[in-house]
Formats: C-alpha cells, structure tokens, sequence
C-alpha cells in the first residue's frame, strides 16, 4: 500500500502479503522467508528462528503486516493506526484470513505502537535472528480471523453471520 501527499509524493509505504499455509505452520513459512533471502555477506552462523507457540498453531490463510514507513513530516499525526486500519480492512476485503498478524520490535510495545496498531495479542520468540553473535527478538503480533472481522465489521457476531 502507498499514500501519497497532495503534491503526489510518497508520505507512507505499508506491506502485508497472504500466505496460504496447507501445510507446516507460520513458524516454518518465517523461517522459510528469512532463509530463502540470506545475502552473500550474511555469516554462516547467523540463524532465524521462530519458536512462538501461536506461529506454530497459525495456518490456513495467514496475512502478514510487514514493514511500513512514514515520511518523517507525517510522523507521529496517527498514520500508524490509520494504515493499521487500512492494512485490516483490505486483508479481510481481499482475503478473509483466518489471521493477521506482523512482528515488532518490543519497543514499539513499550511505546504503545502496538495498541495503536490495534492487534489484540502479541507473544515472544516472533522472530529471533542471531546476525554477527547479536541476538534480536521480535514480537509476535496478531488477531485471529473473527477478531478482524469484528474490527473491521464493527457489528456483533449474529449480524455478522446474516452478512457473509
């Protein structure tokens, strides 16, 4: 997704992508990502894991919110929420997941990103990468699919079902 400002320019850049996980579980299809984009210069005893117990029980289909970016000019005007927002909205629109999830450094929990954002859950061990004897850990973040369908609904579980 990309937003523009009223000059045409680019102001904010948001990723999400549908896995469709018949097999294995989100655990392994991460683990899979990071592997498949290992660059020539990463050392050979960097390594990704994923040992969150939910990304081991997420499957069928998975819409990941991956990285944004917001021109610095619009930070800190609520643009986080609002492509939250939209990310929700178009992932259920186009793919009715059965989760929606991303992963965040726990700062952004600690600042209350994650609340803004407004994924309901979030869990340790998302994402561990040891690059250069450096541990880095991310969070695990996600709703499951009737959460988003209430988010993005806004109605009670009896409308919803006359709806779909």
């Amino acid at each position: 997704m990309m937003g523009v400002d009223k000059d045409n320019i680019v102001a904010v850049l948001q990723a999400v992508r549908l896995f469709d996980i018949s097999r294995g579980n989100f655990a392994d299809v991460l683990e899979e990502v990071f592997y498949a984009d290992v660059n020539s210069h990463t050392h050979p005893s960097d390594n990704w894991t994923c040992v969150a117990p939910t990304a081991k029980r997420m499957k069928g289909k998975v819409a990941y919110h991956g990285d944004g970016w917001v021109r610095s000019d619009y930070r800190g005007l609520g643009m986080s929420k609002i492509m939250a927002g939209v990310a929700f909205g178009l992932s259920f629109a186009m793919w009715n997941p059965d989760f929606v999830c991303g992963l965040v450094l726990p700062q952004l929990l600690d600042k209350g990103v994650v609340a803004q954002y407004g994924y309901g859950h979030h869990e340790a061990g998302g994402l561990r990468l040891m690059e250069n004897n450096v541990l880095k850990e991310y969070l695990l973040i996600w709703l499951n699919g009737e959460e988003l369908r209430g988010l993005v609904c806004r109605r009670g579980k009896s409308q919803l079902r006359s709806v779909l």
